[in-house]
């Protein structure tokens, strides 16, 4: 008889966590969650207790035998855990807001996951996360590590690379609500169709296969890009700029919705602006919403995940972790879209390199599908980001100024040459506080930044 498990989720004061409380409540039957560690820091502490809470209630209201820690103790939760979840944001929703306004004044894409933003977030989150783990290695050396920490993909590897520890399975939503959408654009069960996704997090194409093999990826291209296809939003994070019908049929592959970042760069910055100038950047729509949703989950009589979660723009991610664990748990083989080490699935990476591919999920972690090779026109542009990737791990990992340097000036969303320096600098300057490894005295790159 298997025993009853004990999960600790790092960061448990995010809004997400009711949903994560709902995945376990649900699966109780196949996966006896005996203890949910909701552990935070004290900056977080109100979030925490309040969220908390609202998992106490749901936890009673389900009638099941769990029983929800809070604590600022990361070590004391961490202790004789089967799985761990990070669910973290270092600088909170603040350091998002400068991610985004900040390359705006340079005519840049401020997004939260991609261009210099999204190297900003690794650079605050992957130190972070690599102390998680080394904690893991003494406290709890048998548990899995699943992470729906953006940029998750750089997480993974980072994981994988510096923190020497193969358990850990990255996790997105975008290839969850793609499903579900053009499954429906479809008018097929999406139980019936196979979806083949491959690529890098954020950065991932994929085909549509149905039940009987026929190939459907031109048809839903048809449909949710042709000249009568009506305008619809996908994820909330991102504009439905509609791609280039040309271009998809082209590829023969549908993209991931941030490819419009990269895709039609211009127009969504534009529209970027524009957003800015009215309700705000995306982050700062985002930290008006969590307000909200934590005044809802104060409710003394809410015991259950609240509609308005949804608006969050992260629908799915805390459903599919713990779908993960209850795979891993109970060795089920069930198919998913994660972020895992390549091991030749696609032919044009890196073998240990990170990857968000179409995997089998059992007891030894996610068995990714073969691949192949991509086309030209993907090719490119994935190597191009993953050596991007490449470098803005290493410059999280080692602080080294001329490396973060050399990851702004690879990316395709940030200007090379003097504007990406002083890009650079600026934010360094701006998140300093959580950037340690950048702003250490002795180290001498740092001399010609103005950051001393």
């Amino acid at each position: 008889m298997k025993k009853g498990l004990k999960i600790v989720t790092i960061g448990g004061g995010s809004s997400y966590t009711p949903e994560l409380v709902e995945g376990f409540i649900k699966r109780y039957h196949e996966l006896p969650v005996k203890e949910l560690w909701l552990v935070d820091i004290e900056a977080g502490r109100e979030k925490l207790e309040i969220v908390g809470a609202m998992a106490q209630r749901m936890v009673k209201a389900a009638g099941i035998d769990c029983e929800i820690h809070l604590t600022l103790d990361r070590q004391k939760a961490l202790k004789g855990a089967d799985f761990v979840t990070t669910q973290l944001r270092v600088g909170h929703m603040d350091a998002r807001i400068k991610d985004e306004t900040i390359p705006n004044k340079y005519g840049l894409i401020g997004q939260e996951t991609n261009g210099a933003g999204g190297m900003l977030k690794a650079f605050r989150t992957i130190p972070v996360i690599l102390e998680i783990v080394e904690d893991m290695k003494v406290l709890c050396p048998n548990a899995w590590l699943i992470n729906f920490t953006n940029p998750a993909g750089m997480v993974t590897e980072a994981v994988l690379r510096y923190g020497m520890w193969e358990k850990v399975i990255g996790l997105c939503n975008v290839p969850i609500v793609a499903v579900k959408n053009e499954s429906a654009v479809l008018e097929e069960n999406e139980d019936t169709l196979f979806f083949k996704f491959a690529g890098i997090n954020h950065l991932h194409w994929h085909k549509i296969y149905g039940h009987n093999g026929q190939d459907l990826t031109r048809q839903a291209i048809d449909k949710l890009y042709g000249p009568d296809a009506k305008s619809e939003r996908i994820v909330e994070n991102i504009k439905n700029m509609r791609f280039l019908h040309e271009q998809l049929v082209q590829l023969d592959m549908l993209p991931c919705p941030y490819h419009r970042y990269y895709y039609m760069t211009d127009a969504m910055l534009q529209e970027e602006l524009e957003e800015a100038k009215g309700e705000g950047t995306r982050g700062q729509v985002v930290k008006r919403l969590e307000e909200s949703l934590f005044e809802l989950y104060k409710d003394p009589n809410l015991d259950h995940k609240p509609e308005e979660l949804e608006k969050r723009g992260g629908a799915y991610y805390s459903d599919a972790a713990c779908e993960i664990i209850n795979s891993i748990y109970n060795n089920k083989g069930t198919q998913m879209v994660v972020s895992t080490r390549n091991n030749g699935a696609i032919n044009d990476l890196p073998v240990e390199s990170a990857i968000e591919i179409t995997s089998v999920i059992t007891s030894h972690g996610a068995e990714p599908i073969h691949f192949g090779s991509f086309p030209p026109a993907q090719r490119g542009l994935l190597q191009l980001m993953k050596s991007m990737e490449e470098l803005t791990i290493e410059a999280a990992v080692t602080g080294n100024y001329a490396t973060a340097l050399q990851a702004f000036t690879s990316n395709p969303l940030v200007q090379s040459g003097d504007s990406a320096k002083a890009l650079l600098d600026e934010l360094l300057e701006a998140h300093k506080q959580y950037l340690p490894q950048f702003h250490r005295k002795e180290d001498n790159i740092l001399k010609g930044a103005n950051l001393l």
